[in-house]
């Protein structure tokens, strides 16, 4: 599969594509919710938020491997850290892709600040710079197609 480019306006001119009233093709996001969700992304991915390891040492590495392939997330994939029925943090879809941005480009300054750091994924285990774009990659893009955009 291609994953979507590491790429920003790229990126936002499939988010615009989204409505609120866009329903899922699978799963239990509203397309707010799962704009949102990558937007909370880039706080795990730069230390600022953290969850605890939800898999062994050895499991990780496996699923660390993972991100170097051309495989997909599963469609309807679940993960503990992950509350689909959480309320909203915006008013509205626009503010939540506001916050997608900025949360975008925190992630890219804090890497070029920060080119060594490594953080933390409760699946893959510690993931540097090159690694998390791996996964922000096949994540957002496992959700563009959930919306079918």
């Amino acid at each position: 599969m291609n994953f979507i480019d590491w790429d920003l306006p790229e990126i936002l001119i499939r988010l615009n594509a989204l409505t609120a009233d866009k329903n899922p093709h699978w799963g239990n996001f509203s397309a707010q919710q799962m704009v949102e969700h990558l937007a909370k992304g880039f706080s795990l991915s730069n230390g600022q938020l953290k969850f605890p390891m939800e898999v062994s040492e050895e499991k990780a590495l496996q699923s660390k491997a993972f991100l170097y392939t051309d495989k997909p997330f599963g469609k309807d994939i679940k993960v503990g850290f992950v509350n689909s029925g959480k309320p909203l943090a915006f008013e509205e879809l626009e503010l939540a892709v506001d916050a997608f941005i900025e949360g975008f480009v925190a992630f890219d300054e804090y890497y070029e600040s920060n080119p060594e750091a490594t953080h933390p994924h409760p699946y893959f285990g510690p993931l540097n710079h090159e690694e998390w774009i791996l996964l922000h990659r096949k994540h957002i893009s496992h959700h563009l197609e959930q919306f079918g955009i």
